[in-house]
């Protein structure tokens, strides 16, 4: 089945709502009309009989009978034995007299045992029907209470007849109102919608202003232009993402073919070039193997594939383990690596993974380190958790840029370069890492004066 739009929806509503509220009125003050007013008259002439049997052998007795005949308008008869003591023919009226029907009710409940019972007849006298309340008190007392129902057939027509009008108004107005509503309220939702469909093509130029007063459409389209904002960086990372990929994995690529070629063409008989050659295509072979292999660890840290191995073991040995194998840059480039260590700095982590956070910070430090290529490492006791910073004095980087940093890629310099250390997703790979453990982690920088990256672990039990 093929759903409404939202305008017949709305319209629809409205009007079985309004159907419902007219059915009910018919229901209630015209075809239950006459049996409903029986049934309060039925509930009057039993409080009234409560009442009169509380102020029986009272000295109230006979004025209670009166209060409750007059303001009531029944008829109350209290007899005993054959005599009768006390009538209210002539405060009420629509009284049943002494016709026969009056005679073979009472005789009928006086003979019964009964302590109470409700008659329904036909009045004689006034051709209506009457609601008869027989209650015995004690003895051979006995108490007659009866109450007129007066014809309400002309009242039901009247109210019939008004009920038509009013239905066919309340139908009439329920039509125009529920056309109105649905338009103002169906409007600005396609209007999110065409600009929804709009951005789905790939347009993130789109505004979404619902222009209503309705508070949760303006939220929705507070919310979707936040959205579209958010999707406009994401598109933007990807493709930067996919350009600097394919940079990345052309350039080694093309050394690896060119190099291969000087061999086969011109130095395969030159011991020396040819062994420069061979090493350069393996440099780059390394360079490209290195790049799958993050590409492969940040999938599957995103995937949630490669599930969390805690286990106690010792910061500080596994930060001497990582610089050791920086040890080259020092002997070979001139790099400083700085560490002071302490012993049993035991913390409760995934060590693999967390080798891999602090090898890949350093790989950044390395590759914005300042003139001095002086990289500090440190261990900071915060209550029950470690604090560990890496710090560069590089160039810095601006406070705006330092949400994006972590991003695949992401760059303070926007032109893409092959990085001196790593592959450029060392940061994204450290932030998905820390993210999983649950760790504090972040960065703090100054313009030309360098950047701290640090991570909090917490100590092992």
């Amino acid at each position: 089945m093929k759903p409404s739009n939202l305008k017949n929806k709305i319209w629809i509503y409205f009007t079985f709502f309004s159907v419902f509220i007219l059915a009910g009125l018919w229901l209630f003050q015209v075809i239950f009309f006459n049996a409903y007013y029986e049934y309060q008259k039925t509930v009057q002439l039993t409080r009234i009989a409560d009442k009169i049997e509380a102020s029986y052998n009272t000295n109230t007795f006979e004025s209670v009978l009166d209060e409750m005949a007059f303001k009531n308008d029944v008829c109350i008869e209290v007899i005993s034995g054959e005599l009768l003591r006390y009538s209210s023919m002539s405060l009420s009226k629509g009284c049943l007299d002494n016709s026969a029907e009056a005679y073979t009710y009472k005789k009928t409940f006086t003979q019964s045992g009964l302590a109470r019972k409700k008659y329904t007849i036909v009045n004689s006298r006034f051709k209506n029907k009457t609601l008869i309340y027989a209650m015995h008190l004690e003895d051979d007392v006995y108490i007659f209470i009866n109450a007129s129902i007066q014809p309400l057939e002309s009242t039901t027509r009247i109210l019939a007849t008004q009920l038509v009008y009013a239905t066919i108004i309340v139908l009439l107005l329920s039509f125009f109102l529920a056309y109105f509503v649905s338009k103002k309220v169906s409007a600005p939702i396609i209007k999110l919608k065409d600009a929804a469909l709009e951005m789905s093509k790939g347009n993130y130029k789109v505004d979404f202003a619902s222009n209503s007063d309705i508070k949760e459409l303006d939220d929705l389209a507070s919310t979707l232009n936040q959205a579209k904002e958010e999707l406009s960086k994401t598109e933007q990372l990807r493709r930067e993402f996919l350009a600097n990929v394919s940079h990345d994995l052309k350039t080694p690529l093309t050394m690896i073919k060119a190099y291969a070629e000087m061999v086969r063409d011109l130095t395969y008989q030159d011991a020396e070039k040819r062994t420069a050659n061979l090493n350069t295509i393996i440099d780059e072979t390394e360079r490209l193997n290195l790049l799958v292999g993050d590409l492969l660890d940040l999938s599957k840290i995103q995937s949630n594939v490669d599930s969390l191995c805690l286990e106690s073991f010792d910061l500080n040995t596994l930060i001497l383990n990582i610089l050791d194998k920086f040890k080259y840059l020092e002997e070979t480039k001139g790099y400083q690596f700085l560490y002071e260590g302490q012993e049993n700095r035991m913390v409760f982590a995934d060590a693999r993974k967390m080798e891999q956070v602090i090898y890949n910070l350093i790989g950044n430090a390395i590759n914005y380190v300042g003139k001095d290529k002086i990289v500090q490492v440190s261990i900071e006791e915060v209550g029950e958790t470690y604090k560990v910073c890496i710090t560069d004095h590089g160039k810095g980087i601006d406070e705006c840029e330092l949400e994006r940093i972590w991003d695949k890629y992401y760059k303070v310099d926007k032109t893409h370069k092959r990085n001196k250390y790593g592959t450029g997703l060392g940061l994204s790979i450290v932030k998905n890492i820390l993210v999983k453990h649950n760790y504090e982690y972040g960065v703090h920088s100054k313009k030309k004066e360098g950047s701290t990256f640090y991570f909090v672990v917490p100590k092992a039990k």
